[in-house]
């Protein structure tokens, strides 16, 4: 089988591809040129870079698999993969535990303003006074809005220094340890800390606007590494400037990258951001690339049609 890589695969997952007797192209492709290949191919692995639209699928005539390595499908039009019945699938699990340590790494930036303390000193200043009234973790309130692999990855972290960890998520599934499940109005009510772990709905919108915002208490710290568009960033920016959120950890964006009007809230003060790096690690990488290829190699291989 001829299986299209557009946005990198580790040597492993590559290897593991090529042993089973498959031909592995790795490409980098912007959207023209991925309509005028896709057609060749059986397969394409992609991450968050690729957009696999409609019009790619309708024009991958042969193609029967479409992998993401990483958490999520949007960036993929399942409803249009599953009328042409192409298998579409993702690691969801391989990336958990990077996504979770940014997170955790998210919340101590703000809590102890290591971000712009950094800044400040590369420029010859001492603000010792200016960020000596930081604020611990230890028990305070996380709010968790959603509890899959990621999520609780961060309850187990967030156990581990002393916080009190509420959730809510619907199709919770029991764990090895306690978390209080609670409701969505309660949680945003008396979380200190609320960090999101849920995929961006479309036709839901933000998870977190203007009304979400009023139902907090003053000083909470937002934490999104999840998806862009899950905090609604005009929002954000607001209570941010009303001091109702005392700081915010960043990893993703409604728009990547952030565009000129993004910068007022990429330069806050109280935001610590990165450029979605959550599950870029190098142990997630090689989980990620070994799982979608052995997955890959599964779904062609005789036993699977037998």
């Amino acid at each position: 089988m001829k299986i299209l890589v557009t946005d990198g695969i580790t040597a492993e997952g590559a290897k593991i591809l090529s042993d089973a007797g498959h031909q592995v192209d790795q490409l980098k492709l912007n959207p023209q040129e991925l309509l005028q290949k896709i057609s060749a191919y059986d397969a394409i692995i992609v991450r968050s870079a690729t957009k696999v639209s409609k019009e790619v699928i309708d024009a991958g005539k042969s193609l029967k698999v479409i992998a993401r390595g990483g958490v999520g499908v949007d960036n993929i039009d399942v409803a249009a993969a599953d009328a042409r019945g192409i298998r579409v699938f993702n690691t969801p699990g391989a990336s958990a535990v990077s996504v979770a340590e940014l997170t955790m790494g998210h919340m101590l930036a703000v809590s102890r303003f290591l971000h712009v303390s950094t800044a400040e000193m590369r420029q010859g200043k001492w603000p010792k006074q200016e960020y000596g009234e930081g604020f611990e973790l230890y028990k305070k309130k996380l709010g968790i809005f959603g509890l899959g692999n990621i999520g609780k990855e961060v309850a187990r972290r967030a156990l581990a220094f002393g916080m009190h960890v509420l959730a809510y998520d619907p199709p919770f599934a029991p764990m090895d340890f306690f978390v209080e499940i609670t409701t969505k109005e309660k949680l945003l009510a008396d979380a200190d800390f609320i960090t999101l772990h849920v995929p961006y709905d479309k036709k839901q919108g933000p998870s977190i606007g203007k009304k979400e915002f009023d139902m907090m208490k003053k000083g909470v710290v937002l934490i999104n590494c999840a998806r862009g568009g899950v905090i609604d960033e005009a929002a954000l920016l607001d209570a941010l400037n009303s001091g109702k959120v005392a700081g915010a950890g960043l990893d993703v964006f409604e728009t990547e990258p952030p565009t000129d009007t993004q910068m007022a809230l990429m330069r806050h003060p109280r935001v610590s951001v990165s450029p979605h790096i959550g599950g870029s690690t190098l142990e997630a990488q090689g989980r990620i690339g070994t799982e979608i290829a052995l997955k890959v190699v599964k779904l062609f291989s005789p036993e699977e049609h037998a």
